[in-house]
């Protein structure tokens, strides 16, 4: 375990806390949004988050480059391959933000080559904490309570717990991975908390068909490996980091296997 990464921790925390209070500074009864050209919805609200993480991940680590949703959309990554850098989903589930199901989070990841080695993951209107900085440190905070270790479970032998997106599902391709697979429930959730819901052990599989971004996965998949889970593409290899344009592929999150 890195524990330089470890004492990152605590800040990141705090960062990810304070772009989620502002994000409930825009949670009103009307949220206005606009297309970006990927099609997605964006609002003010993401761009005041984002707006208070970049300066402060910057303040926080100075050499390390910051890779954010909203910043890359508007074309100003940092430019150039880079061995270590964050992944930053300022808000999570913008659908879930406009629609008001509290389904949103604050996403922070950081990638070390190719790997997440640390994630935050905070959710505005439960004020709940996921955080993890390696093998083992994977914990769960409440609002104004300790945290709790979780980890992920073996599977039941009464049968999987299947988690797929509310809004991205390919219900022939799921099928399809699913046959043979003995399967007690099918649950549904949206955005990036999904890899929490595994990582505390609520949840056995998430396989997902669609297209993601590397900022909509690196904190969970951060948090998930810590649990003592994984993500995998469909030939079994790691879901890697720092690919072309930050695509990821299709991947299936487990717990432990």
């Amino acid at each position: 375990m890195d524990q330089g990464i470890v004492k990152l921790l605590p800040a990141v925390r705090g960062i990810a806390r304070e772009a989620g209070e502002v994000i409930l500074r825009y949670y009103t009864d009307t949220v206005t949004a606009h297309v970006k050209a990927d099609g997605s919805p964006v609002t003010a609200a993401d761009n005041a988050a984002e707006a208070v993480i970049l300066p402060a991940l910057h303040h926080l680590t100075p050499d390390i480059p910051v890779i954010s949703e909203e910043q890359h959309a508007a074309g100003k990554s940092p430019p150039g391959d880079h061995g270590t850098y964050w992944l930053v989903d300022p808000l999570d589930g913008t659908k879930g933000f406009i629609e008001h199901t509290g389904e949103f989070t604050v996403n922070i990841g950081l990638i070390k080559d190719g790997v997440p080695v640390l994630g935050v993951m905070y959710l505005p209107v439960d004020g709940d904490t996921y955080a993890a900085a390696g093998p083992g440190t994977a914990v769960y905070g409440a609002r104004a309570r300790h945290d709790v270790p979780i980890s992920c479970r073996v599977v039941p032998a009464d049968g999987l717990v299947v988690l797929s997106s509310r809004r991205h599902g390919d219900r022939e391709r799921l099928d399809k991975f699913l046959e043979g697979k003995l399967v007690k429930e099918h649950r549904h959730s949206s955005s990036a908390l999904k890899f929490c819901l595994i990582a505390r052990g609520e949840v056995d599989i998430y396989p997902r068909f669609g297209p993601t971004c590397e900022w909509d996965t690196a904190a969970g998949h951060a948090i998930l490996l810590a649990a003592g889970g994984s993500i995998e593409t469909p030939d079994g290899q790691s879901l890697a980091y720092g690919k072309p344009r930050y695509l990821n592929g299709e991947f299936i999150a487990y717990g432990r296997k």
